[in-house]
């Protein structure tokens, strides 16, 4: 039986990654690059990327094809596009890349470390009205929520 990190080394054996400095770099060119955000909406409107796009992990294939409620017509229309898809840490970004790429996607990549990773390397991070948090504020809004009966059982 797998478990959600087997997955994500398993889908990490054929995905692309590319760290935060990479990314940062490749939008300071003037990279057409669409920003894919997985997260949920709540996880978005916290703060995000400037420019992204949030479709979460939950409707990515359908928000790909069209003539879905949840389409989404850069996407579907982006199979030869740049993407580079987001979540808080490049793990379920990486879940997503490997989907999009068994659609059709060829150019697509995850953001290794994620938004974490890009707090990190100091990049500029906006909330869901658009001001600019810096890294203090950006840092405290990741901070782990698991609860005490999420947690694994202690044997």
């Amino acid at each position: 039986m797998q478990n959600y990190d087997n997955l994500v080394t398993d889908a990490l054996s054929r995905v692309n990654e590319i760290m935060p400095w990479d990314l940062s770099r490749m939008l300071g060119d003037g990279g057409q690059s669409i920003l894919l955000d997985v997260r949920e909406p709540t996880e978005f409107a916290l703060l995000h990327l400037r420019g992204a796009i949030n479709v979460p992990r939950g409707v990515l294939e359908q928000s790909c094809e069209w003539d879905y409620d949840e389409t989404v017509p850069a996407l579907a229309a982006g199979r030869e596009q740049d993407i580079v898809v987001i979540c808080r840490t490049g793990k379920r970004s990486a879940l997503a890349a490997d989907a999009m790429m068994r659609m059709g996607f060829g150019k697509v990549v995850s953001l290794k470390t994620g938004v974490r990773g890009w707090i990190d390397y100091e990049q500029p991070l906006v909330d869901g009205q658009g001001a600019v948090l810096n890294a203090d504020a950006a840092d405290g809004l990741l901070v782990s929520q698991v609860r005490p009966e999420q947690r694994k059982p202690r044997r």
